[in-house]
C-alpha cells in the first residue's frame, strides 16, 4: 500500500491549495481516509476525516468550513480543498488511511505547506 500526497508550497495569506493523495494497492472499501498536519510546536494532528463506508465526513474545529476532504474521479484519489489560508496552518500534511476491521493504518510522506507573504 503506498500513499503519495502533492500539492503543497507556498502560499500567501488568505490563498487557497488544494492537496492531493493518490492511493495504490488497496481500494477504499472498509477505509476512513482522513487529512493530519504536522509542526515542530503542535505534534501530528488530525484536520479532515470521511468514512468510505457511509460518506460521512468531519473536520476539526480549527479548519471547518475552510477545509473539504473529497474523493476525486480518479480512482483512489483524496483531495483536500484548503481556502482562506493563514500562517497557523503552514505545517507538513500527510494523507492517512485507516481499516476499521483490522485497525491498520497507512501513511503518506507529506507534503509542506506554507503560508507566508
Amino acid at each position: 500500500v503506498q500513499l503519495v500526497e502533492s500539492g503543497g508550497g507556498l502560499v500567501q495569506p488568505g490563498g487557497s491549495l488544494r492537496l492531493s493523495c493518490v492511493v495504490s494497492g488497496v481500494t477504499f472499501d472498509g477505509y476512513a481516509i482522513g487529512w493530519f498536519r504536522q509542526t515542530p510546536e503542535k505534534g501530528r494532528a488530525g484536520i479532515a476525516f470521511s468514512d468510505n463506508r457511509d460518506g460521512y465526513t468531519n473536520y476539526a474545529a480549527a479548519v471547518k468550513g475552510l477545509f473539504t476532504i473529497s474523493r476525486g474521479s480518479a480512482v483512489n484519489t483524496v483531495y483536500l480543498q484548503m481556502y482562506s489560508l493563514n500562517p497557523a496552518d503552514s505545517a507538513v500534511y500527510y494523507c492517512n488511511l485507516y481499516h476499521w476491521a483490522t485497525s491498520r493504518d497507512y501513511w503518506g510522506q507529506g507534503t509542506q505547506v506554507t503560508v507566508s507573504s
